[in-house]
């Protein structure tokens, strides 16, 4: 009995050493980078969210024939989605400048898929641009981490 009561006080303390003592050790001037990561948090979080909007509806308009209502619907929520992030990264700081960068060439390869789908042209290099957009999004997201 005595030696389950021993595990279980030795369990909690590394508990509480991993949850609360490692942190703050890896982090000695966490309240400085939380306050300076918080302000391009929001704007990071919702390019991510219009990239993925964006990249998880398009497979329904990958082949023809394309429902041009439901592709309306789409484009529209897209684009909601772009105007919401791009108003959070109204920020001055170089992450959310390149956020905002990410968001304009998204909302320029919505405009030219759409264009796409209703003149039937040929859909190539969709696939690279959005690549770029979405490694234009994580770099933003390492500036935040460090602090820019």
């Amino acid at each position: 009995m005595g030696r389950i009561v021993k595990l279980l006080v030795l369990v909690a303390v590394v508990y509480v050493v991993w949850k609360y003592v490692v942190p703050k050790v890896k982090m000695p001037n966490s309240t400085a980078k939380t306050s300076t990561a918080s302000v391009g948090t929001p704007c990071i979080e919702s390019a991510q969210r219009a990239s993925e909007k964006w990249g998880g509806g398009l497979a329904r308009f990958a082949n023809p024939p394309y429902d041009l209502n439901a592709w309306s619907t789409f484009r529209g929520g897209v684009e909601s989605s772009i105007s919401t992030a791009e108003s959070d990264c109204a920020c001055a700081s170089e992450s959310c400048e390149k956020a905002r960068s990410a968001m304009s060439d998204l909302r320029a390869l919505v405009s030219d898929l759409d264009s796409t789908l209703r003149n039937g042209s040929d859909a190539s290099g969709f696939v690279q641009r959005q690549e770029a957009i979405d490694n234009r999004i994580n770099e933003a997201a390492e500036l935040v981490r460090a602090g820019r």
